[in-house]
């Protein structure tokens, strides 16, 4: 079975791998208000900056929820995209889907009628819209957990082949297995929350479920459909379980108050996919930079669109780190003492 899911993952992870789908509390209105507001506002610093050739790229940006993580990585792509370009060279037009996927195909479908000159999909829904969009104007995906996945791939071989490749966010599961064995190695049950509505949760929970069992571990799923139901599946979790695992999931990102409402009182562990989830609800993960994987996706932009590369033979990259931390708040409040190379989240 170990093997089997090895081999899984090493054909995964040496290719690339893609994020999640989400629900957020902004008003899709209101955000689209500021998101008109901010876009003029770059453009115009944009026309009074352009670069001595003339040149200009329109980026168009389609992040499915705000939370820290995908916010870093939208900071990150747009850094790294002025730095390579300069900064009057390229205009962002940054819309927000308020976690709604008809949102990002509407947003993605304004982007191509309007002609720009790339594409970011931020999270998993807004590049299966972007996909379902336009097979011309090149897309890049961040915040992805695995493209295969994310975009119905039978045969991945790392490279999406057409229009679109990008960055993915998943730390290596076997280690965030093994981390779970590491801290708790008394427990006799996991419980996987996650939203079952995103596809890349569900991918994770399918490989980490492998690797837990192995350890030993009793693996019990504890799935909810959108935000509305966090609390009441939270709580399903808690009553059944030793310790939590929650994958890189938006609508969990975007509802870790709920969680931490639960599970803290109850005095069971979780252990996160990354580090917003951690920061909010967890106790330890195994994390990576969002922001240094946006930057690195918006150094692919720059060489598409300035040095023609070819997005087709773009292999999806990965982020070029990871680090075990733990959520000091939280841990104390549940008496656990981490190990000496875990760093305390700041």
């Amino acid at each position: 079975m170990k093997k089997a899911v090895s081999l899984m993952m090493a054909a995964a992870m040496t290719m690339g791998l893609a994020a999640c789908g989400s629900t957020a509390s902004t008003d899709t209105a209101a955000s689209a208000a500021d998101t008109a507001s901010s876009t003029e506002a770059a453009a115009s610093t944009a026309d009074s900056t352009v670069a001595a050739d003339g040149k200009v790229y329109n980026i168009g940006i389609c992040q499915l929820v705000q939370h820290e993580a995908l916010d870093a990585a939208t900071q990150g792509f747009k850094d790294a995209l002025v730095e390579k370009l300069g900064e009057g060279s390229v205009k962002f037009d940054e819309q927000n889907a308020s976690g709604d996927s008809a949102n990002c195909a509407t947003i993605v479908n304004g982007f191509v009628s309007n002609g720009v000159d790339l594409i970011l999909a931020n999270a998993t829904a807004p590049l299966q819209a972007a996909a379902q969009a336009t097979a011309d104007i090149p897309v890049l995906g961040t915040s992805v957990t695995d493209y295969a996945t994310a975009l119905d791939i039978s045969d991945w071989t790392g490279t999406v082949g057409n229009n679109i490749s990008g960055t993915s966010d998943l730390a290596p599961l076997d280690q965030q297995a093994a981390m779970i064995q590491e801290l708790f190695p008394d427990a006799k049950s996991v419980g996987l929350l996650y939203c079952s509505a995103e596809p890349n949760s569900v991918y994770q929970c399918d490989v980490i479920e492998g690797y837990l069992t192995e350890e030993g571990y009793t693996v019990a799923r504890y799935a909810f459909t959108d935000t509305n139901d966090v609390t009441s599946v939270a709580q399903t979790a808690a009553d059944n379980s030793d310790v939590i695992y929650i994958p890189t999931d938006n609508t969990a990102a975007s509802n870790t108050e709920a969680i931490a409402n639960v599970v803290i009182p109850a005095k069971v562990p979780v252990v996160a996919g990354e580090e917003g989830i951690c920061s909010g609800c967890g106790v330890a993960t195994l994390s990576i930079s969002y922001y240094d994987l946006g930057y690195a996706t918006g150094e692919m932009a720059a060489k598409i669109l300035a040095d023609g590369a070819d997005v087709s033979t773009m292999p999806v990259e990965f982020a070029p780190n990871v680090t075990k931390k733990y959520n000091a708040a939280n841990c104390e409040a549940l008496g656990i003492t981490p190990p000496s190379d875990y760093v305390a989240i700041g």
